[in-house]
């Protein structure tokens, strides 16, 4: 147990619900909880995700692996391969590697994303963030191709506090529909 929630800190199985995990928050970027401790889950990497509009769930990038985004509740802003695409609530977007792409809260009310991506990106994550004028348009756009994160979110990082680790904040997850 943290501070700001559960916490797995251990190889093998485990049950946790995610309104008593940990989570972060990152500003522009809303808020996530991946459900790991200090080592990441070696083959995926799963996260449930909580948009406001217009809050990106990064920016614009491709990367070898694999990925698929279920949208739980909500809308959002599906930009991919140069296009937009409205996602509502259990809409689905499977994204092979190398597909560019970033999903955006839209609507009125926040949207409940789950993600899902296979590890082993490679030497250097295999991650390429890209210029896009569609995603430039919801802040989701770097100004100039880069392979590191840190220069990619140089910006967003310098407004945040220095731990971004919260507790679950009540209704980010609705008890039910």
């Amino acid at each position: 147990m943290s501070k700001n929630g559960l916490v797995v800190d251990g190889d093998g199985w485990f049950v946790v619900n995610a309104r008593e995990s940990r989570w972060r928050t990152m500003g522009p970027l809303g808020s996530y909880c991946t459900f790991e401790g200090k080592r990441r889950f070696p083959q995926l990497g799963f996260n449930v995700n909580v948009l406001a509009p217009g809050e990106a769930m990064g920016m614009y990038h491709r990367e070898r692996a694999q990925e698929g985004f279920l949208v739980v509740a909500g809308e959002c802003l599906l930009i991919v391969e140069g296009q937009e695409r409205r996602l509502k609530a259990w809409d689905f977007f499977h994204c092979p590697g190398g597909t560019e792409h970033i999903i955006v809260g839209a609507g009125t009310e926040p949207a409940v994303v789950v993600a899902v991506g296979a590890r082993g990106r490679g030497v250097g994550g295999g991650i390429v963030y890209t210029v896009s004028e569609l995603a430039a348009r919801q802040g989701a756009s770097v100004a100039r191709e880069t392979t590191k994160p840190s220069e990619a979110y140089a910006a967003i990082r310098a407004d945040l506090p220095r731990s971004t680790w919260v507790p679950y904040r009540p209704g980010w997850l609705r008890e039910r529909d």
